[in-house]
């Protein structure tokens, strides 16, 4: 089974393509830029071929997921014969409120009740949905499935993903913690746990997803039962340019000593925040530790923020669950960064974490223990997959429907 996974953004499209029958092997992966803008670009790379690239105007996403198909099946660079070839399509889809606490096939309703959450995701949804809808026209017949980002998170109590406001405004406008990055806190915990011999739905995890955007969750018994991003992203970790937790009542002083509108206090924490905020500098973590061990005294404070909150919310939530059995570090800083591994994971040893300093030196997008073998809690890196598990939800779904 051939899935195609799309990820549409609102000027970009990442796509892969898997053959779910060859042990998940990946046939081809790239992406389209700058949709809308003039010279939209195609870099499609099929395995074991060379890079491919279209420039031209892309004007919608329709013209760009066309670019996508004619890429998979051309006579040099393509991946299969025919577009007949491809069994089912899987969408990432930022937001699925409380409606959506799985991967859903679409359908008609699944449709209406993506477009119902744009008002919790406006600048995600709608480009999903357009994907959707541009499949359908491309592709007519071909059953395509929604893989939610927040639908892992739906397990969260009430009491945790409530706000201290009037109740009213959950029961009017569903303003609650949401949470985010679902499929690769999900795809890890249970990746690690392979691996480490541990039963998944018996164990207590805590998943460090870092990237220019961050979150941590809690799974206890396979369950997620909290995660640092709230009702919008921007919530939780300090990230490259989003601010994380803050008093509210800042803003608010900010917002009138600056007299900023709404737009002007969005741009503020998401833009213009987090580390590259606070360094002054950037908000990529190669160029903050260069700057750090230079003497840069804004890279070396955004860093040390960095590391403290990561411990924070790991030290949180092992109180939550009462414990626990396994942190894992994924994502493009949780992967590659051993600096902040040693940091965070050093001043763990009090949960009894014995963790393996030089093991850890070096260590780069693969998956490895970083614990010592008599360590209480086991610590590891996994590569994340999040396009394998909207893959793989996409193939179970279409094939338990045909058996149907």
């Amino acid at each position: 089974m051939i899935i195609l996974v799309l990820n549409c953004g609102s000027s970009s499209i990442k796509y892969q393509v898997i053959d779910m029958c060859e042990k998940d092997k990946l046939l081809a992966k790239g992406i389209v830029e700058r949709i809308g803008i003039t010279d939209g670009i195609l870099t499609h790379k099929p395995e074991g071929k060379d890079r491919y690239e279209v420039v031209k105007d892309i004007p919608d996403h329709t013209v760009g997921i066309n670019l996508i198909l004619e890429a998979l099946v051309d006579k040099t660079h393509g991946v299969i014969n025919s577009l007949n070839e491809i069994s089912a399509v899987g969408h990432r889809v930022a937001h699925g409120g409380e409606f959506f606490t799985e991967s859903s096939f679409i359908d008609e309703k699944v449709k209406i009740e993506i477009e119902k959450c744009i008002e919790l995701a406006p600048l995600h949804n709608p480009a999903n949905l357009k994907g959707i809808l541009s499949m359908e026209n491309l592709l007519p017949g071909v059953p395509q499935v929604a893989v939610f980002d927040t639908s892992f998170h739906q397990s969260i109590p009430k009491h945790a993903f409530m706000y201290g406001i009037p109740y009213e405004y959950y029961e009017n406008f569903k303003i609650r913690k949401y949470g985010f990055h679902g499929t690769s806190h999900k795809y890890v915990a249970k990746k690690a746990c392979k691996l480490a011999g541990m039963d998944f739905e018996k164990s207590k995890i805590i998943t460090c997803h870092l990237g220019n955007g961050a979150s941590i969750a809690a799974i206890k018994n396979g369950k997620s039962v909290d995660t640092s991003m709230g009702f919008t992203p921007v919530d939780g970790l300090l990230m490259g340019t989003r601010c994380g937790n803050i008093d509210p009542g800042v803003l608010l002083y900010i917002a009138e000593r600056e007299n900023l509108n709404f737009k002007g206090i969005s741009d503020l924490i998401n833009k213009r925040s987090g580390v590259a905020g606070v360094s002054g500098l950037s908000s990529d973590m190669r160029d903050l530790e260069n700057a750090a061990a230079e003497g840069h005294e804004g890279a070396k404070l955004a860093l040390d923020m960095y590391d403290y909150r990561v411990t924070q919310y790991i030290g949180s939530y092992a109180a939550v669950m009462g414990g626990v059995d396994l942190i894992v570090f994924t994502g493009g800083i949780g992967e590659n960064d051993s600096v902040l591994r040693h940091e965070v994971c050093t001043s763990l040893s009090f949960m009894g974490v014995d963790f393996d300093i030089e093991g850890n030196k070096g260590v780069r997008g693969k998956d490895k223990l970083l614990t010592k073998p008599d360590s209480k809690v086991k610590v590891m890196v996994i590569t994340t997959n999040e396009e394998l598990v909207i893959a793989s939800d996409t193939a179970a779904i279409v094939g338990k429907m045909k058996k149907e």
